[in-house]
């Protein structure tokens, strides 16, 4: 069965840091561009970062640069999503997709099921 799954959600107090993983089975996510979105309560979706499949090309939204990095490790077949000084306004329920687009957010091959980041003193 081909999925992603995310992982290492958590709470979190503001200025803290998480990092959140993306990962794969049955498919090999290089061949794919990998995006985080987000979603908090009564709020749109959020794209939030997106890494290229050739080349590592990355884009963070502008609420995120300076403080998000999104990364690869080949070998674990994994992307990851480090968030450092975090803020409440970051809480969401954040999802990973494997798309054969790049950028992101125009549709998308797999999808987790989420996990959720709490920021919150």
């Amino acid at each position: 069965q081909f999925q992603v799954a995310e992982s290492g959600g958590g709470l979190v107090q503001p200025g803290g840091s998480l990092r959140l993983s993306c990962a794969a089975s049955g498919l090999t996510l290089a061949n794919y561009a990998i995006g985080w979105f987000r979603q908090a309560p009564g709020k749109e979706r959020e794209g939030v970062s997106c890494i290229s499949y050739i080349g590592g090309t990355t884009i963070y939204a502008d609420s995120v640069k300076g403080r998000f990095t999104i990364s690869r490790d080949y070998a674990k077949n994994t992307v990851y999503l480090q968030m450092n000084n975090l803020t409440p306004e970051d809480t969401a329920v954040y999802y990973c997709e494997a798309s054969q687009n790049f950028p992101c957010g125009r549709g998308y091959d797999y999808r987790g099921q989420g996990t959720q980041v709490t920021v919150s003193s």
